[in-house]
């Protein structure tokens, strides 16, 4: 039955992207002149993560699997991870260059190469997973996507999402503001220049460099993903604090395609890429969500020493009025930023008013 259910999607996403609308026209005709073409094309791919990496590292296989079989065996791709190519966070210099044809990572990692590839991870207090799928697709989001990387030679499409992440691990509570002041945290994107904003001190690491440098003082807190991964990375055993989200409500990886060799695929192999990537992406947001689903469970049975904190109103205050405070900044000086940030705002309204009155509505109709 699950097999049948893939591919009834597999099917209604290539229909939907036009590969076999030529075929539902008129069966006589081919779609393409190349979809009988044998010619086989091999491409690379790097990935920030380390090698069987879960739930990250499976949507790349995932990807590969579909993108392999989807094209008979046309495509050829090759995973390497941070293991063999030694760069966690040198996947957008890879593919640019065109070193590798494809990468998997997370978008916001690349604010020193370009700030405005940050706003298509997840923003601070912005939009959940389906909010945000949505503007993606129909809001304008891949199209300000692709304004941004196509600057660099690049193509991005939609890698995964993690869904709403937790607020991160801490070694001690947060009472107030005065708390982060000096607080050496692990956390990329947009939230790393809000608590940069309140006193805290930001760092980015690889994620096989997080447990040590916590353990060994290096740094005082960080924020990963949630229960589908922070678990099995121990964080809780020196840091049994573990705080509820705001900085990224929606986390949505990325898959970076070289443009130059984009286009050189015919163009049905061109959408079996994209569609693979995409289908991949919703596998792991369902893997993520049974994941943590699973785990949160078995952390409360395993680990009573963690303690569930959400961060008090006034933390919350002073980092909201920061965010507004930057994005207000980066408005003024930057007209792309500017046209992103507006999308977002006001997509972000008009689906929070319906996310308010159907998701929401119905949550706290349960918990009375």
């Amino acid at each position: 039955m699950k097999k049948i259910t893939t591919l009834a999607f597999i099917a209604v996403l290539l229909a939907s992207s036009g590969i076999y609308a030529g075929w539902f026209a008129d069966e006589k005709k081919p779609s393409s002149k190349n979809q009988h073409s044998d010619k086989i094309y091999n491409l690379k791919l790097a990935e920030t993560w380390p090698s069987n990496f879960p739930i990250f590292g499976d949507a790349t296989k995932n990807f590969k699997k579909l993108a392999e079989s989807m094209s008979n065996g046309r495509l050829k791709i090759r995973i390497d991870s941070k293991n063999k190519h030694k760069s966690a966070l040198g996947i957008f210099d890879f593919v640019k260059s065109g070193q590798y044809d494809l990468g998997h990572s997370g978008s916001y990692y690349w604010k020193g190469k370009d700030i405005n590839t940050l706003f298509f991870t997840s923003m601070p207090f912005g939009m959940i997973t389906s909010e945000q799928r949505a503007w993606f697709e129909y809001g304008g989001g891949q199209e300000l996507m692709d304004e941004v990387y196509g600057k660099h030679g690049l193509k991005s499409i939609i890698g995964g999402s993690t869904g709403n992440q937790m607020g991160g691990w801490f070694k001690k509570e947060i009472n107030s503001v005065d708390d982060l002041k000096g607080l050496k945290m692990r956390i990329p994107g947009f939230a790393g220049e809000i608590m940069a904003e309140v006193g805290a001190k930001p760092v980015n690491i690889p994620a096989g460099e997080l447990y040590t440098a916590l353990d060994r003082g290096t740094i005082d807190a960080l924020e990963w993903v949630g229960p589908s991964l922070d678990l099995r990375m121990g964080f809780h055993k020196v840091a049994p604090y573990y705080y509820t989200g705001w900085h990224e409500p929606g986390t949505e990886l990325q898959f970076i395609i070289n443009l130059k060799k984009y286009r050189s695929l015919p163009q049905d192999l061109q959408t079996i890429l994209t569609t693979a990537m995409k289908l991949s992406a919703y596998q792991m947001y369902a893997q993520s969500e049974y994941e943590s689903a699973k785990n949160w469970e078995n952390m409360k049975k395993t680990y009573p020493n963690i303690q569930v904190k959400t961060f008090p109103q006034p933390v919350f205050d002073a980092m909201r009025a920061a965010n507004q405070k930057l994005l207000k900044k980066l408005s003024a000086n930057n007209p792309l930023a500017k046209k992103i940030i507006k999308s977002q705002s006001d997509f972000l309204q008009k689906a929070r008013a319906w996310t308010a009155i159907s998701d929401q509505a119905y949550l706290n109709s349960q918990s009375k």
